[in-house]
């Protein structure tokens, strides 16, 4: 494929709340993109998104993945849902864009990895934060100096109990904290530590109520023993930080996972005992992830960087889940 190419004709398979607020607004304004319509088995609920958005109305996922007129899906199911269908939508010729996390497991990772290979497809992990540009601000106090050598990363997402029926608390459907908000913390983890980071330490928390881990912390480290200790919870107050603490000084991130497009992330920032409140651009981070998901599609590069990200990423959740175990 070359640099150039018709849009990429887009299905939704499931009308989740994502999809409805976050997806559909930023695919329509992307023109690499053409929205094609929307799979549910639910009437009404596809009623909903296409009164607002167009599209077709598709009777159920398989009709939308046996679309001929259709390159690309959207999976924004329920965790344990996104193997079957990512493999359903592969075997068909779709290429596929999926919700974090991609499967439930390391093996159905590989799996889906290895079948887009051999069918010279993408399959593409939704971490859309990471392609916020206030991750490569980051990066830079990281490696330029400003707050001294870089001491210790810390990284915390978590937030209040749901009603009790979310996905979420259910572990025949992927729930636990690990895998929904514990997965932005690893991923971002991953990113400022490189490519060697592994986890040294990692607990996960349970209640008598649920089935599923509902708050954990972990340490991972890189070949250079910068570490960074991350948390996370679905039981917890609201929490959505990263804190660089260095020789000289400190920066707080206050929205690093959850940054909406019209927002300005605002970083404090402490040297010399004075602390400063440093604005950054407002950014569209599910655009930009939705680009990323076209790059993977013109550039075999790319998408080999991509498949590789999205394997690290179930390695480092699969290691903390078996030291858990252990």
């Amino acid at each position: 494929m070359n640099g150039h190419m018709d849009r990429i004709k887009l299905a939704i398979i499931g009308t989740s709340e994502i999809a409805y607020r976050r997806f559909l607004p930023a695919i329509k304004e992307n023109d690499k993109f053409k929205y094609v319509g929307v799979a549910s088995r639910d009437k009404l609920k596809t009623k909903k998104f296409t009164d607002e958005f167009g599209g077709i109305g598709y009777d159920g996922y398989d009709e939308a993945i046996d679309d001929e007129n259709v390159d690309a899906v959207y999976i924004p199911l329920p965790p344990a849902l996104h193997f079957e269908w990512a493999l359903k939508a592969l075997n068909k010729g779709k290429h596929v864009f999926l919700e974090k996390p991609f499967t439930t497991n390391f093996f159905d990772t590989q799996k889906i990895i290895q079948v887009a290979k051999q069918k010279k497809l993408v399959a593409y992990e939704n971490y859309m934060f990471e392609h916020h540009s206030q991750i490569e601000y980051a990066k830079k106090l990281i490696k330029g100096g400003e707050i001294g050598e870089i001491r210790l990363i810390k990284a915390s997402f978590g937030f209040p109990k749901r009603a009790s029926d979310d996905f979420r608390y259910n572990k025949s459907l992927g729930g636990g904290a690990l895998l929904d908000c514990g997965g932005y913390p690893i991923k971002l983890a991953s990113i400022l530590l490189g490519e060697k980071t592994e986890v040294k330490y990692s607990q996960l928390n349970y209640s008598d109520d649920y089935s599923v881990d509902l708050y954990g912390n972990a340490t991972l480290v890189n070949e250079e023993d910068l570490a960074c200790q991350i948390s996370f919870g679905m039981d917890n107050s609201y929490k959505c930080e990263l804190e660089l603490w260095g020789s000289k000084g400190n920066a707080v991130f206050s929205r690093i996972f959850t940054a909406p497009n019209d927002y300005a992330p605002i970083v404090k920032l402490t040297k010399d005992n004075k602390s400063i409140d440093i604005t950054l651009d407002k950014d569209d981070q599910f655009y930009n992830s939705i680009d990323q998901f076209a790059e993977c599609l013109i550039s075999e590069n790319y998408k080999y960087v991509n498949y590789d990200k999205i394997l690290k990423q179930a390695y480092l959740i699969q290691t903390i889940q078996t030291i858990d175990i252990n």
